[in-house]
């Protein structure tokens, strides 16, 4: 492929293993985060997210099975989702998105939010565009999905840095 990312690193986070206040449980969230390298030269934010949806990393459903041979991202085909599936978002939507689902109504512990702070919040305020995964039709979905209960992909370019982050937070 003319535009390749050179995949760097697949940082995960998992809420089981951070103690929440009060006893109550981490709801089965986590955060994993594809790190890439971005290819030398200027390259049009629509040129890297088809470099992304092309690499292997992209071919991952997210259950702990790892990267597929079949074309399935998340809950669905991804040879469904294309540069235009993914809508332009703000530093605070982006930020907010993530929170919200973080939380959920309970206190995160103070370790978990650092580690946020360091894998989601900090590479969001960098970058100079961000996308979100927008919804996609019932019939993009593969022959498992839905597997799970909330899904949110955000797609982080930071060109001073030479990155992208595709970041997935989710919970089954």
């Amino acid at each position: 492929m003319r535009h390749a990312l050179a995949h760097q690193d697949s940082p995960f986070v998992n809420f089981k293993h951070f103690g929440f206040p009060g006893g109550r449980g981490h709801g089965y969230r986590w955060v994993h985060v594809k790190r890439f390298r971005l290819p030398a030269g200027p390259v049009a934010d629509r040129d890297v997210l088809a470099a992304l949806i092309a690499h292997p990393e992209f071919r991952d459903t997210y259950d702990g099975a790892g990267v597929w041979l079949e074309p399935r991202h998340g809950q669905w085909w991804s040879d469904r989702i294309t540069p235009d599936t993914y809508t332009a978002v703000d530093e605070a939507t982006a930020t907010r998105t993530i929170r919200t689902w973080a939380t959920d109504g309970v206190p995160l512990p103070a370790d978990l939010v650092a580690r946020l702070d360091e894998e989601a919040y900090a590479p969001i305020r960098r970058a100079t565009s961000r996308y979100a995964l927008g919804e996609l039709p019932e019939d993009a979905r593969h022959d498992y999905g839905p597997i799970h209960i909330e899904f949110h992909e955000l797609v982080l370019i930071d060109r001073r840095a030479g990155t992208l982050a595709l970041l997935v937070a989710a919970d089954d």
